[in-house]
């Protein structure tokens, strides 16, 4: 099985699709958020399904599909009603553990809500048409999933009697998630009475150089020295050197699959952007509440990772040091050697089965079609190597779509989706923006705002969505302040104490 290196050193939660590597947007996200850390004691609320509308665009077709929702209504008292939670779904499957674990339950059981979490279309078990083909994706949108949302919300008020004079629904979504609920607030104001969004990327960006720009300034602000940077730097500058003297020694340093020497250009790109996408993984999701439970991740961290690198002993070549890294991200995600097969990459996100797929074709979609955020090498040269420019995105949308999938078509998309929800110029209220500053993801979100009813909190030092993960000891205070002003606003603006 190769490993997937397409799109987004992941949203998507940290999912592994298929044994393979996949870091999408968030991970992030409601539904493809990594699991809280602790043990779910309390029992997990069955699935339920919803008889959803296939085609929001057209009012007269009457096609319906079934979506999968969750609910706890532990909190919620009929007699005195709190508000309705809604965690919004993305890019992976929805998890049942979220309905009891999680910063939102928390604020859940303070304000007494109902919360209630609706997977998105296309992931997971919720499959609006019989297979996943070029044709059938045409009714994956993040129109057609708010518009989901809303029919959705509407259906609910109906089936729990709710008087929406007093009830009010508030939307939580964390990654690609985040951005929904934003736009929730945009297009539905009427529905959703307020927003948290959670390292929400609202900028849709065709070239997302920005990604890496990050992830060197973290590297550099985690561990207060230029020695991480430096060496991951020198590593890339020898293994260039090699690719093209010796290549037998990187087959036998970083584990690869095929030798180096029979590598198309196309693979070559692969296997640099792989290694990046390492220390992407790293940092996007470093020190989180996410992966705390599993031992051989507990110590996988920006410091812990750059002292291996800086604190050679040995005095290894950098390259030899980045071959270990990259060995513990192999075993890590249970993968016995480094496929950095193109073709095997595009084969994989070519399957149209339902069976064969965790979301990877159809996320590769709704970027090829919405939003872009390629993490491209462009703005990074000096440190990962100008080997995965946006071309070499572009060509694998067209590889697994088809020709008109090409740089105009996505830039196009990208555009109709900025003029569509406002990009970083929203003006709804009562939406609250949180990032993190080591999260890349915060280049593409709203970080700061004069905006009194539609606040921003950005995190020091946090990644990708930690404020959504359960609390814990080791939390920083700027973390802990941040879920405390997230629960006071919450209560400010739905007016309870």
């Amino acid at each position: 099985m190769s490993r997937l290196f397409f799109v987004f050193v992941a949203l998507l939660p940290a999912l592994l699709v298929s044994g393979n590597k996949q870091f999408r947007l968030g991970r992030g996200k409601g539904g493809n958020l990594g699991l809280p850390v602790k043990e779910v004691g309390d029992p997990l609320p069955r699935a339920k399904w919803f008889q959803q509308k296939l085609d929001h665009s057209a009012p007269t077709d009457l096609r319906t599909w079934k979506q999968r929702y969750f609910v706890n209504d532990s909190f919620y008292d009929a007699n005195n009603p709190g508000p309705v939670f809604l965690m919004v779904g993305g890019e992976g499957p929805a998890d049942a553990k979220w309905m009891v674990r999680g910063a939102w339950i928390d604020y859940a059981e303070k304000l007494r809500a109902m919360c209630i979490m609706l997977e998105h279309r296309y992931y997971g078990e919720s499959h609006p048409t019989k297979d996943i083909s070029t044709k059938n994706l045409q009714y994956l949108s993040s129109y057609q999933a708010l518009a989901d949302i809303a029919n959705f919300i509407n259906a609910m008020n109906a089936k729990y009697s709710l008087d929406t004079t007093k009830v009010k629904w508030v939307a939580f979504g964390g990654s690609y998630p985040g951005s929904l609920a934003a736009w929730l607030r945009v297009k539905y104001p009427h529905l959703v009475y307020a927003a948290i969004s959670s390292s929400g990327p609202l900028l849709a960006k065709l070239n997302f150089m920005e990604y890496y720009e990050v992830v060197a300034n973290a590297l550099q602000e985690k561990t207060a020295s230029s020695d991480c940077v430096n060496k991951i730097k020198d590593a890339h500058q020898q293994i260039a050197a090699l690719m093209s003297t010796k290549p037998e020694i990187l087959d036998e340093e970083f584990r690869t699959c095929k030798p180096l020497r029979e590598a198309s250009a196309d693979d070559v790109k692969n296997f640099f952007n792989s290694i990046a996408d390492d220390f992407a993984e790293l940092v996007q999701y470093n020190e989180d509440n996410r992966i705390s439970s599993d031992k051989k991740m507990k110590n996988f961290t920006i410091n812990t990772i750059c002292d291996m690198l800086t604190e050679d002993k040995n005095e290894s070549a950098a390259y030899v040091q980045l071959g270990k890294f990259n060995s513990i991200v192999l075993q890590n995600n249970n993968q016995t050697c480094l496929d950095y097969s193109y073709d095997n990459m595009i084969q994989e996100l070519r399957n149209m089965s339902w069976s064969a797929s965790e979301g990877g074709r159809q996320w590769m979609y709704q970027t090829c079609t919405e939003f872009g955020f390629y993490q491209t090498s462009t703005a990074e040269v000096e440190l990962f190597g100008d080997e995965f420019p946006l071309e070499f995105f572009v060509k694998q949308c067209e590889d697994i779509f088809g020709d008109k999938f090409d740089e105009k078509f996505i830039a196009n998309s990208v555009t109709w989706t900025n003029n569509e929800y406002g990009a970083l110029g929203i003006t709804a209220g009562r939406i609250m923006f949180v990032h993190g500053s080591i999260d890349p993801w915060h280049a593409l979100g709203i970080t700061s705002t004069m905006h009194f009813d539609a606040p921003a909190i950005y995190v020091k030092g946090t990644a990708h969505c930690a404020d959504m993960y359960p609390a814990r000891e080791e939390d920083s205070v700027e973390l802990v302040r941040a879920r405390i002003a997230i629960q006071n606003q919450l209560a400010d603006w739905l007016q309870l104490p």
